[in-house]
């Protein structure tokens, strides 16, 4: 299987993953804590792994993996060096090959009780299982071009409505180039290496080929790297999180750049409120933005609006 998930585990407990493996693209996360019951969230519910590592929904069958299974699993994934992963492991993840990244947390140690130096003693490990959803941007992408020209876009999305993966596969078409425009340069800036899923600096997801990756790198800081050194046509980053990265994309566009971003909330004035900028610099940076969803469990686009236009 292509990118399976028993590469993440040691040789001797491959035969207890197997039956997940075989299961894989329907697993999002694999919740393994010390001393405690495994937990896979799968294709929307949550389920344990039994003894011989088949799903069951009764807790009292769940099996459970140690503290020393947990320390094995960790020096497997940190290839038997975890001084060598210092630096990831002080951001809380590790992403691996294919994608897949690894959510760890323990004891922090920390620098004057400020800056975190590292995490010891890690006793609970997320796996969160990497999922490419190619076409995942068909419907929304032919009204992002006015005359093969690209429109700006900002994707606003609560936790778990699919924003990076919608953004994941318009990277993809927009560096490939569709029957609405031309292949372009876009510069990644993947600073939680969730776009791309690179290992080693080389990305695991089709990102497209005309893509540039700048990963585990602040996006504000990112950007501007990549502008001076990449020259993109297009910035993309996910999770828009402050002021300083707003302005570092304001900088991009005045280059000439459009944008592709992403941003937590409910709705275009969620976002607004929370960033304290006028509307009209929105309207500016962004002629489309993209609300998503869930309906009845599933995760949908809600609405799709010019910039100067009502969220509907």
């Amino acid at each position: 299987m292509e990118n399976t998930i028993l590469q993440l585990f040691p040789a001797g407990r491959r035969g207890f993953w197997e039956y997940t493996a075989m299961h894989q693209k329907f697993v999002r996360e694999i919740r393994l804590r010390a001393d405690r019951p495994i937990v896979v969230h799968v294709d929307g519910r949550e389920v344990f792994l039994d003894r011989e590592g088949h799903f069951t929904d009764c807790q009292s069958e769940a099996a459970v993996i140690t503290s020393r299974q947990l320390a094995e699993l960790l020096e497997h994934i940190c290839h038997y060096s975890l001084y060598a992963f210092e630096d990831e492991l002080r951001q809380g993840f590790l992403t691996v090959g294919g994608g897949h990244r690894v959510g760890v947390a323990g004891q922090a140690v920390t620098e004057d009780g400020k800056s975190l130096r590292t995490i010891k003693n890690i006793s609970f490990i997320n796996i969160r299982v990497a999922h490419e959803i190619k076409g995942a941007a068909d419907r929304v992408i032919p009204r992002m071009y006015d005359g093969g020209s690209l429109k700006s876009t900002l994707i606003i999305s609560p936790p778990g409505c699919g924003k990076t993966t919608l953004l994941r596969d318009l990277i993809r078409q927009i560096s490939d180039g569709n029957k609405w425009g031309r292949g372009m340069t876009v510069g990644v800036v993947d600073e939680r290496s969730e776009i791309a899923g690179s290992f080693c600096g080389k990305p695991q997801n089709d990102v497209g080929m005309r893509t540039d990756v700048l990963d585990a790198c602040p996006k504000s800081l990112g950007m501007m790297m990549l502008l001076r050194a990449m020259s993109p046509d297009v910035i993309a980053i996910d999770e828009l999180g402050n002021r300083e990265e707003l302005e570092a994309l304001s900088r991009a566009a005045a280059c000439g750049c459009r944008i592709l971003a992403t941003a937590h909330g409910e709705s275009r004035e969620d976002v607004i409120a929370r960033f304290d900028v006028s509307k009209a610099v929105w309207r500016q940076l962004f002629r489309m933005v993209i609300i998503l969803g869930k309906e009845n469990g599933n995760c949908v686009v809600k609405a799709m609006t010019e910039g100067g236009e009502a969220d509907a």
